[in-house]
């Protein structure tokens, strides 16, 4: 710089003498006659004096110059190291950083916005406009009241959370900071923010939410203890529900911090406690049922389930216990258990009953049976005593058919498995239709055969003609009085099953009022004076002794089909 000077001095001063001895010359020709108006000497003077001021001058200019230069460059210096260090900010974090220059609405955003929300320069917006209109509009107006209250300075802090527009369409949670750059008059010209996405943290922070409104409304009791094994017993409790307080008594300042032993039993199982304690020692879950204690001292059984929690690095954090009070259960349990006994004796004495009474009945009727056959061999010649005898005798047949079929009902219940062999269906429909004879041959029905697909059948000879006899009688005894009876058997192979098909045109049975007592003991659909309500009850237990199954569609005055399936195997 001093250099500089002293270069432009002497510059000054050798151009000025210059042009000062131009000037002598130039007015000697012109003024000829007074030469000596022009004293050079003193021009020099003038011009070296002037050149010292002309040295000071810039001298005291290049000093001043030094110094604007200096603060420049300092100031250059630091706003390189502020940029410098906002790219590094930048990069290192995974924030969305934006500047808005409050004055004139231009924003400029970071790489963020495209690594957070995709999107490209290209598509992002230079004002302010553009960050608002992507914000959710349920949360627009409540975000603008809080930034423009800091922006007027009616605030001292900005920062919120709201949802932000992602380039799919989509929407993040964040989390938004920013500061103000005010001028010399204190007016808010400029601010810079930091956004950053909390989506993660939201998503997990409404799951513990759930989680938290789950634990406390549920009716199962839970407890949170610490992981590790207090003195050998439990780990202490940091934590139970509401639903635990009002089934032990006791309230959460009164429980936290001591040991879940204070609830067991001294009656409870020894084993049960034992592999609980083994389950914590060797950090799996257990479950178990105990009896334990209510504030109150009374004794309840829970359900016992105890669960290990885990930190991120798999370290073991706590234990969460889910209780279920299950008093009522038990007692239940213990309930069933002695009504199963009662009834398994009830049935007992039952069927001893019916064996008595089968056997005890049998020999009186027998010997009835008898006197009413010798009693038909002798002549009556009073018809009102005749008809008395007749109706003695059809209810003495009546009441022997009745217990036969007892007696067979109590066989099958004896005998849940029995002895299957391979039949000829059509052996077993002649051995039926020859027990029917007489009835055939009084009513003459059309009866009509299908077993073209399977003629054999794998089951029990006695049961399948006892099963065939009732639905064949049934259809005759139920016959319609204004049209042929008319009778289809059919049998269709099923792989390994057999159905059976028995159809008749009868007078049907109302299901809609029976459905559900079809097969039912004494159960009677019709005023037949000789209906007993035996049959089906009968059939059904045969078929499902063979373990088939049967069903039936009737309706009135059509007829009725019974479809019954057999497994052939």
């Amino acid at each position: 710089m001093k250099n500089k000077t002293n270069q432009t001095t002497i510059i000054y001063i050798l151009a000025s003498i210059f042009l000062a001895i131009i000037y002598r010359e130039v007015f000697s020709i012109v003024f000829p006659s007074n030469p000596s108006s022009f004293s050079l000497l003193n021009n020099i003077l003038f011009i070296l004096f002037s050149g010292i001021i002309l040295r000071y001058v810039l001298y005291k200019n290049d000093i001043r110059n030094s110094e604007i230069y200096r603060k420049l460059k300092n100031t250059n210096n630091e706003i390189k190291e502020s940029n410098e260090k906002y790219d590094i900010v930048s990069k290192a974090t995974s924030d969305i950083i934006w500047d808005w220059k409050i004055t004139e609405d231009t924003m400029t955003w970071n790489k963020g916005i495209e690594s957070v929300f995709g999107y490209n320069q290209d598509q992002v917006g230079k004002t302010s406009e553009w960050w608002f209109d992507n914000i959710h509009p349920e949360d627009t107006i409540k975000m603008s009241i809080k930034l423009y209250s800091f922006i007027e300075q009616k605030t001292e802090k900005w920062q919120d959370q709201y949802r932000f527009k992602c380039a799919d369409g989509s929407y993040k949670y964040v989390l938004d900071r920013g500061f103000i750059l005010k001028d010399e008059n204190g007016k808010s010209v400029r601010m810079i923010g930091a956004i950053q996405d909390i989506t993660k943290q939201k998503e997990e922070e409404q799951r513990l939410k759930l989680l938290e409104t789950v634990i406390t409304h549920t009716k199962d009791s839970v407890i949170i203890t610490k992981a590790d094994l207090n003195d050998g017993k439990f780990p202490s409790i940091v934590y139970v529900n509401p639903a635990f307080s009002a089934t032990s008594g006791y309230s959460s300042d009164e429980i936290i911090g001591k040991s879940p032993e204070v609830f067991i039993s001294t009656n409870a199982d020894l084993e049960e406690h034992q592999k609980l304690i083994n389950a914590i020692k060797n950090k799996e879950e257990c479950q178990i049922e105990t009896l334990s204690y209510k504030k109150n001292k009374e004794a309840y059984w829970v359900n016992f389930n105890m669960l290990p929690v885990y930190d991120s690095e798999g370290e073991l954090s706590h234990w969460v216990s889910i209780q279920r009070d299950i008093t009522e259960d038990k007692k239940q349990e213990v309930e069933k258990e002695q009504l199963i006994k009662e009834l398994t004796q009830n049935n007992k004495d039952l069927q001893q009953f019916s064996y008595i009474t089968s056997h005890n009945l049998r020999a009186p009727l027998s010997n009835l049976t008898g006197l009413l056959n010798l009693i038909e061999d002798i002549p009556i010649e009073n018809q009102e005593l005749k008809e008395i005898i007749d109706g003695f005798n059809k209810s003495t047949h009546l009441l022997n058919d009745t217990i036969n079929d007892l007696v067979k009902v109590i066989i099958i219940k004896d005998n849940p498995s029995i002895e299957k062999e391979s039949l000829m269906l059509k052996d077993i429909f002649e051995d039926v239709f020859s027990q029917l004879d007489f009835l055939i041959g009084l009513h003459k029905p059309i009866i009509l055969f299908n077993f073209e697909e399977i003629s054999f059948l794998n089951t029990n000879k006695s049961y399948l003609e006892s099963i065939l006899l009732n639905l064949l009688t049934n259809s005759i005894k139920y016959k319609s009085e204004n049209r042929k009876l008319k009778i289809s058997i059919a049998a269709h192979d099923l792989g390994d099953s057999v159905i059976l098909i028995f159809k008749d045109n009868g007078i049907g049975i109302d299901l809609e009022r029976n459905k559900d007592k079809i097969f039912g003991l004494y159960q009677r659909f019709h005023d037949y004076p000789d209906s007993k309500g035996l049959g089906l009850y009968l059939v059904k237990s045969q078929v499902e002794t063979m373990g088939g199954t049967i069903s039936i569609e009737s309706k009135v005055n059509i007829g009725t089909t019974f479809t019954l399936t057999f497994k052939n195997r």
